[in-house]
């Protein structure tokens, strides 16, 4: 027959069991519930790199200089000129768009002052749905600084990444029909350290963007610092091609002025075409990891850097 003491320690035991049990029925729901369906993946709002323009502005009288020199270099044709308002608050300007076969131009030249945050954004880039793509972008970590407007054929959003990278998204009433770039131009960021990570985790994931390459080693002589090395990250995405430059602030000018890289067959022929039409070579062809390429200046001030294709 058990002892008192036997079924006091029985009790105790029993009792420690229970309540063990019960910690563990309370447990097991939520570490065997399942996980539930992943974040879904943001949507791809580009319809084609050949639809991506680079914003430049210039004054009025340079307009025409501007325009003559850049399809002399790079050939192709500008559309007719027109007087616009393309801000959502009042303003003019002149309005074309400069199409070549090594990338586009969307060109302004304003005869009010130009409202701003216009004129600090890099790029115009089409759409398929400018609501919902701006509302991704600001879901995947951009602000959007200038809210959907409407423009004389369509709707515009500015939108500002990490590291103050600006975009202009546009969406057309009657969708356009351009024919693919020859080469693909080259969207050319500079971002600081502190900035590439939210940038990349962002904007890739936005862009549909894929990483193709990160160099931590890439040579300096590229942003004009001879013997040093910089972090160069290249991403490809139906937006067309996208350089990083992860550096520290310290690259001498122009470097950091070109926001765009035009790819070309002959470096030393379109250079001389660019001079022939009254532009200036403002870095002289340097080679890099197999490319050669030179920073030039066209009438207006538009800096851009061209490289002979690896193609």
């Amino acid at each position: 027959m058990p002892t008192r003491s036997s079924q006091s320690r029985s009790s105790a035991v029993l009792l420690r069991a229970t309540a063990l049990g019960l910690l563990i029925s309370i447990a097991a729901p939520a570490c065997a519930r399942p996980a539930g369906p992943a974040p879904a993946a943001t949507p791809d709002f580009a319809v084609g790199a050949q639809y991506d323009t680079t914003h430049v502005y210039v004054q009025p009288p340079e307009v025409d200089a501007f325009v003559a020199s850049f399809v002399a270099t790079f050939g192709g044709a500008s559309t007719k000129q027109g007087i616009a308002q393309v801000t959502p608050t009042p303003s003019s300007t002149s309005t074309q768009l400069v199409q070549t076969p090594a990338g586009t131009v969307s060109l302004f030249g304003f005869r009010t002052g130009t409202p701003w945050p216009f004129g600090s954004e890099r790029t115009g880039w089409l759409v398929t749905d400018l609501d919902k793509a701006a509302a991704a972008a600001r879901a995947d970590g951009a602000e959007v600084i200038v809210t959907p407007f409407n423009d004389p054929i369509g709707r515009d959003v500015v939108i500002r990444w990490p590291g103050g990278v600006n975009m202009q998204l546009y969406w057309h009433v009657t969708a356009p029909n351009y024919a693919p770039f020859a080469t693909q131009p080259e969207n050319r960021i500079y971002v600081s350290a502190d900035a590439v990570k939210p940038f990349l985790a962002g904007f890739t994931r936005w862009a549909h963007a894929k990483v193709v390459e990160d160099n931590a080693q890439a040579p300096g002589i590229e942003i004009g610092r001879a013997g040093e090395t910089y972090r160069r990250i290249r991403l490809a995405s139906k937006y067309g091609h996208h350089v990083l430059l992860v550096t520290d602030g310290h690259q001498p000018y122009p470097y950091g002025h070109e926001t765009t890289g035009y790819a070309v067959g002959d470096l030393d022929a379109a250079l001389a075409r660019a001079t022939g039409s009254g532009a200036n070579v403002v870095v002289a062809p340097v080679e890099a990891d197999h490319r050669r390429s030179a920073i030039v200046e066209f009438p207006g001030g538009y800096i851009a850097e061209i490289h002979q294709s690896a193609n």
